[in-house]
């Protein structure tokens, strides 16, 4: 296999077993197999496990972005460009392989001390927050991006807790208010 063949193999099945089971619940020798590679390919290209989690959290951050997007630039006005995402958020949580925020998930599996992962996670939730102001920009509203913000990651933590989608209903319904 090429060399960008088995690193995106390997990126692509440690992502959906990080993502399905959890990090800490995953080792490197289910990966290896279910990527059908040897272990030395595997530390060719990830020297170590949290190497291939750094991977997996910035390939997931730039999918998310992305589709946050994506879904945004099918409205025109801030107000629904904001309702979109939290009605994207609303689908998602309802499909069966949704298994909760793929950061909120790994927070609570990393120490503490995990300076670069959880720099890696910050970053990523910064991006979001990026994206709500300049979602708010035009209409002079760009201060509330933080309570945006907030509601969005409390909807996807209650969602987490309840396996329900009220909470991302609510967050929408509370979002409506105060834009």
């Amino acid at each position: 296999m090429r060399t960008k063949l088995v690193r995106d193999a390997i990126v692509i099945t440690a992502s959906r077993l990080f993502y399905k089971q959890g990090y800490s619940n995953t080792g490197i020798n289910q990966i290896i197999a279910e990527a059908k590679i040897s272990k030395s390919a595997l530390y060719q290209h990830f020297p170590s496990k949290e190497d291939l989690l750094m991977a997996y959290l910035e390939k997931t951050g730039e999918e998310t972005i992305a589709a946050l997007r994506d879904i945004t630039q099918q409205e025109a006005v801030p107000q629904t460009k904001l309702l979109a995402i939290f009605e994207y958020l609303e689908k998602l949580v309802q499909e069966e392989e949704f298994y909760g925020c793929h950061f909120l998930n790994m927070v609570y599996e990393i120490p503490e001390n995990a300076t670069r992962i959880r720099e890696t996670l910050k970053k990523q939730k910064d991006n979001i927050r990026m994206l709500f102001t300049e979602i708010l920009a035009p209409i002079g509203k760009e201060a509330l991006a933080d309570e945006v913000y907030t509601l969005f990651e409390g909807a996807l933590i209650g969602n987490k807790i309840h396996s329900d989608p009220w909470p991302i209903i609510s967050a929408k319904n509370t979002l409506q208010r105060i834009i």
